[in-house]
């Protein structure tokens, strides 16, 4: 089957041309790339990817189709999506269709037959930045695209977290899967109210899986819903967008977070970062993939992680409102974790919960449910503190 011609032109002026595999639409966002060799299934699904156009490095993709049950949300999340050669005829035994089809029912473009290798360096070399998905059949001139990517959105300033987050409150209430977790059975289990700033399901699978109630909530939720609920912990998940423009949840954080065990994942590791006072900034082009390493400083144990992210906590800030960075990105030496040494409030940059990627962090829920059985007994929790693993 012949597809039609499609490009990808970015902000300054670099135009990649391939074919068009996907939905028939244009896709404006900002362009990120991803290291992780498998799992694009979870990757296209995460809502941390909402409003930007995915690149992966892998060279082949798409080679065990889509599975319904390996999705971390009820959709792709992506604008749209670029890869040097996808597989049209998968092969997994619970593939349900093909990569390229599914993308194309859901509305999102994908473009196959670039050179990713070339695209990847140039986002290296420039930072990330808008671009514009199109098929050359419509018959739009390159210098048009361009001056629509220009015109796009930066992520600077954008709250996709209050878009891409619940809409309302309730429970996850997912049937645990065959190959997760196993689950841990608690006659009183341990009531977390998760602030879904949209989050991964690995993560709420995860908590399930230690005998936790999870109780998803808006990222509008008010401080006296927080404290109605009667929490054991409270969690802050990861999300898309501008941590800083998350202006209302920020400031519910400044009240709430540390009257029980509080945990955040990526974007809840800056909002929490917020509340207490620290700042953060704008990585040049990010960290995503499933082989980032951090090391525990408190530890000392270096752990291969996986990441979605595009900004990052100042350090120097943390320091001054009396948190220490716990975990340090060994790339680039940024904050990775951090605690804060009075109240019992930790996040972490990275996904402990993978999906996909390894499991070497997956002992972070362990000390969040440590955390919050030790205030049930009247000890005195700190969320993210050293404990024997």
């Amino acid at each position: 089957m012949a597809h039609p011609s499609g490009m990808l032109v970015l902000e300054d002026g670099a135009v990649f041309r391939g074919r068009s595999i996907g939905a028939q639409v244009q896709a404006i966002g900002e362009v990120v790339f991803c290291t992780a060799m498998t799992g694009y299934q979870e990757a296209l699904t995460d809502p941390s990817y909402r409003g930007q156009i995915l690149v992966l490095t892998a060279a082949h993709v798409g080679t065990y189709g889509i599975a319904a049950d390996d999705v971390e949300s009820d959709r792709p999340q992506v604008a749209g999506f670029v890869v040097h050669e996808c597989t049209h005829q998968p092969s997994g035994a619970r593939r349900e269709s093909s990569l390229p089809q599914w993308l194309a029912q859901a509305g999102i473009p994908m473009l196959e037959g670039i050179d990713t290798r070339a695209l990847v360096r140039r986002i290296r070399q420039g930072g990330a930045m808008r671009g514009v998905l199109a098929c050359q059949e419509d018959g739009v001139e390159v210098d048009t695209l361009r001056s629509q990517a220009c015109q796009g959105d930066t992520m600077g300033g954008q709250d996709l977290a209050s878009m891409a987050g619940r809409g309302a409150t309730g429970t996850f209430q997912e049937a645990d899967q065959a190959w997760g977790p196993s689950a841990v059975h608690r006659a009183d289990p341990l009531r977390v109210v998760a602030i879904d700033c949209g989050a991964k399901s690995s993560i709420y699978r995860y908590l399930r899986s230690r005998g936790c109630e999870v109780h998803l909530v808006p990222p509008s939720v008010s401080v006296q819903e927080i404290r109605a609920a009667k929490p054991h912990g409270l969690f802050v998940s990861n999300g898309p967008g501008d941590p800083a423009a998350v202006t209302g949840l920020i400031q519910t954080l400044r009240t709430v977070a540390g009257e029980v065990p509080t945990f955040g994942i990526c974007l809840g590791h800056q909002l929490l970062s917020l509340a207490l006072g620290a700042s953060t900034w704008k990585l040049p082009f990010g960290h995503r993939g499933a082989n980032q390493p951090v090391r525990d400083l408190e530890t000392g144990r270096v752990e291969i992680t996986s990441q979605n992210h595009g900004f990052c906590v100042d350090e120097a800030s943390l320091e001054a409102v009396d948190c220490q960075v716990t975990h340090r990105h060994l790339n680039d030496d940024t904050v990775a974790g951090f605690r804060h040494r009075q109240r019992p409030v930790s996040g972490v940059q990275f996904h402990p919960e993978a999906s996909p990627g390894p499991h070497d962090a997956v002992h972070l829920f362990d000390r969040f449910v440590a955390a919050m059985e030790a205030a049930q007994h009247g000890g005195t929790p700190v969320a993210g503190a050293a404990s024997a693993d």
